[in-house]
């Protein structure tokens, strides 16, 4: 991962960031394959515990008629990509433009790396944990939480035989947060109501950038 000499966007605790981003998004599984690069997007399970290393391990699963699981290399470490939230920054949005007009457009992002060695599960009461556990995460809070129990036994029996884990135990993690921590305080500021005025996403950058703020 690319980090600027000034250190700014830098990570401290990558797992930090890593732990509260799968909690909501998904990950982007690449490998390389003889047919070249491959990636898949799927949800991830990250844990920190004693037998998950000391850079903790990710677990998730792809469909089994996806042949990336077939043919990866053992040679090369494959990359997991986990992002947050990002948007485009307008040079509009900075006193330093108003000043001088010496500025160009950028983008704000929070994003992590991961690295590591993989491996491959079949069997049925892994794959079950996993999903078990997955929705449980991402039913929470719902009015009525669907429940793996809530479909047919066979038709359980089924899915799970369609799909195959994948388990990243992490050689390596990188994590940036680049949130205008270069600027000025009155461009950042700038870019927070501009972006305030935005969609969605570019409400949850500007959220990022004040809470980045708020680490002093």
């Amino acid at each position: 991962m690319y980090q600027p000499g000034h250190g700014r966007f830098a990570v401290d605790d990558p797992a930090t960031q890593l732990e509260a981003l799968v909690m909501t998004v998904p990950g982007t599984l690449v490998t390389l394959g003889p047919d070249g690069l491959t990636a898949s997007i799927l949800p991830l399970l990250f844990d920190r515990g004693l037998a998950d290393g000391p850079q903790g391990t990710l677990r998730g699963h792809l469909a089994r008629g996806n042949p990336q699981w077939r043919a990866f290399s053992a040679e090369v470490e494959p990359l997991i990509l986990v992002d947050g939230p990002d948007a485009y920054i307008s040079p509009g949005w900075y006193e330093t433009k108003r000043r001088t007009g010496k500025d160009v457009p950028s983008w704000n992002y929070v994003t992590v790396h991961a690295r590591g060695t993989l491996t491959l599960h079949h069997d049925a009461a892994w794959l079950e944990d996993l999903v078990r556990r997955l929705t449980v995460r991402h039913e929470a809070g719902r009015a009525h939480p669907w429940s793996v129990d809530d479909a047919p036994r066979a038709y359980v029996d089924t899915q799970l035989r369609a799909i195959v884990g994948v388990e990243l135990r992490l050689t390596r993690l990188e994590a940036k947060r680049k949130l205008s921590q270069n600027r000025i305080p009155e461009d950042a500021a700038g870019v927070v109501e501009g972006l305030d005025a935005g969609t969605a996403e570019e409400r949850a950058v500007a959220a990022e950038m004040v809470r980045e703020a708020s680490r002093g």
